[in-house]
């Protein structure tokens, strides 16, 4: 029933993606037009993938739409977008023009942090969000990053339990609620946090679902999540939806960290008028989505950073970029007979920083960059110019080069049995380094500590084993999966070759691979250096669990620091040592 219906509602444009959003006229609670009124109007206003950007993020990052010719940010092709102090004033703006608002987090609140929110744990993020009355926040893999018993701490407070209070002050914890209904303990199956929440709103009531994507054990480190499991998305919800309706309740919401994309322009990217796109959407979500119960009214998605605004299979389906620079405002029209939605409209909203900044939001950031501006803004070195993450056609970056040097220079010492090789995720690595950015006020292409930072913000440890040759032909294979590459960044001295239209599996010619200049042997024994997210099998890699003789050493950061105290100015890395064929 509810396929059709809300299929029927896009089909007669009341599901609309408009320009900018409209300011109606809401009947005030107790009113004689609301206790008589025929229908609720309810509003969702939806984020994901927030990742702690306190401050408006720079670069690409920082904007929505595209440069012109003169490489300016020009209304109404391009907007800067971003930055809590305006993300609280739109957000109390569109909740103004409602009584029955909630707001809402799709995952990734937390987690890949600036240095000014991950040097005090997210705690300062968490903070900013009560402040601005978040409602729930269903979890993303990003909030399993320092383990479900951190998490836990997000939401029930109380110091780190080794850094303490490092602002100097307690921490109460997250004012609203986190959402998990597909992350279970190991023993007992009871979930870690709520699986659903119902709000009540004059003449009906609405359930608020949060859930992860399946996949996050292949992408956050292992050791932290050893006590539970996660479970299959559609499943999970589909269980919930009798449970829900037992209570009366029929508008069912759902927050589920996990996306897809759009095709051209593209997640938003390419032009303003992308935000509200639903251009033939891939990936994840539209399986997920079609084996949702029909009962499920509106989904909320993240992690791909997509910005959408889709109907699919009958479904409301939203993502608003990440970092803040969009919230998505959705109106839902709710019988109070059926308790039904019987008109919707969705937009996704600019986050523009030409509004007044909330003096709230202003205060916390000013608390917390008085107190990290010193680690923030040390220099530690310099480059010869910017040093990028965008990969080229095989999978090499020239950043990904630079930091897989710092790590082998790390640890092909002695003291580790001498690394060969050095391994280095692509989804760690999540900042540019770029020469002209000085927010600390240090030189053009001097390199700061905050910066570095914002390039690796994991804390993950170096590690060694050792590794023969055939594991490491293995382990290359396993770049290649059918939902995807993942290349991972290696060092100068390592080289080999992979052909795309070869079959899975055998993509990578051992012959091809040489340390040095040599072929490697597949019986031969071979030091390898990581980190500890590959080394226990981060992001599909379970080659690396199977090395042995392991050792730790540094923190990845500080393993940057060096290189560039050492090696400065630091050029970008020339993308020369992985060749693809075909």
């Amino acid at each position: 029933m509810k396929r059709s219906r809300l299929a029927a509602l896009a089909a007669l444009g009341l599901l609309l993606a408009v320009s900018a959003p409209t300011a109606t006229a809401k009947p005030k609670p107790g009113s004689p037009a609301e206790t008589h009124a025929q229908t609720t109007e309810i509003q969702l206003l939806s984020l994901n993938d927030f990742h702690g950007n306190l401050e408006p993020p720079g670069g690409s990052g920082g904007r929505i739409g595209a440069l012109n010719g003169a490489g300016q940010c020009v209304a109404p092709d391009c907007y800067l977008a971003g930055g809590v102090e305006y993300l609280a004033t739109h957000v109390r703006g569109l909740r103004a023009t409602n009584p029955n608002t909630l707001f809402l987090s799709a995952g990734d609140l937390i987690g890949a942090t600036p240095l000014i929110s991950a040097l005090f744990h997210d705690e300062p993020t968490i903070e900013a969000f009560n402040l601005m009355d978040l409602d729930f926040n269903g979890v993303g893999n990003h909030e399993f990053d320092e383990g479900v018993d951190e998490l836990l701490r997000m939401q029930n407070g109380g110091c780190h339990p080794i850094d303490g209070c490092a602002d100097g002050d307690g921490f109460a914890g997250a004012d609203f609620g986190f959402l998990a209904a597909n992350v279970v303990y190991r023993d007992g199956g009871d979930t870690i946090f709520p699986p659903y929440a119902i709000r009540e709103f004059p003449g009906v009531d609405v359930a608020i679902v949060g859930m992860t994507l399946e996949g996050t054990p292949d992408i956050v480190t292992p050791a932290g999540i050893q006590t539970v499991d996660f479970l299959d998305e559609a499943e999970s919800v589909n269980a919930l939806v009798p449970v829900l309706k037992a209570q009366g309740i029929e508008t069912i919401i759902v927050l589920l960290h996990e996306g897809g994309s759009i095709g051209a322009p593209g997640n938003g990217a390419g032009s303003v008028a992308a935000i509200n796109s639903c251009n033939n959407p891939t990936g994840p979500i539209p399986p997920i989505v079609d084996a949702m119960s029909d009962e499920i009214d509106v989904v909320i998605t993240g992690h791909t950073n997509w910005a959408v605004n889709c109907v699919i299979d009958g479904k409301i389906v939203t993502g608003a970029a990440h970092q803040g620079r969009l919230v998505t405002d959705i109106d839902l029209t709710i019988s109070r007979a059926t308790k039904d939605v019987v008109a919707a409209s969705v937009n996704n909203v600019i986050v523009t920083r030409t509004v007044a900044k909330a003096a709230d939001l202003t205060g916390l950031i000013a608390k917390y960059s008085t107190l990290v501006a010193p680690l923030a803004n040390e220099v530690v070195g310099s480059s010869t110019g910017d040093i990028l993450r965008a990969n080229n056609a095989a999978g090499e970056s020239a950043l990904g080069d630079v930091i897989a040097d710092a790590q082998l220079a790390a640890t092909s010492g002695a003291l580790f049995g001498g690394a060969v090789v050095a391994f280095m995720n692509p989804g760690g690595i999540r900042g540019d380094i770029i020469a002209s950015q000085t927010p600390g006020g240090e030189a053009v292409g001097e390199v700061t500590y905050g910066e570095l930072f914002s390039v690796q913000p994991f804390s993950n440890v170096m590690t060694v084993m050792t590794c023969t040759g055939a594991q490491i032909d293995a382990l290359l294979e396993q770049q290649f999966r059918a939902t995807g590459n993942t290349i991972l960044q290696v060092p100068a001295g390592f080289a080999y070759t992979w052909d795309a239209a070869a079959p899975l599996g055998s993509r990578v010619d051992i012959g091809s691979i040489t340390i040095g200049g040599v072929a490697i042997a597949a019986g031969a024994d071979y030091r390898v250096a990581m980190n500890n997210f590959l080394a226990t099998g981060g992001d599909g890699f379970s080659v690396f669990t199977q090395c042995t003789d392991p050792l730790g050493g540094e923190i990845d950061l500080d393993v940057l620091v060096t290189y560039f105290g050492a090696n400065s100015p630091v050029a970008p890395g020339p993308q020369n040592r992985i060749t693809r064929l075909n």
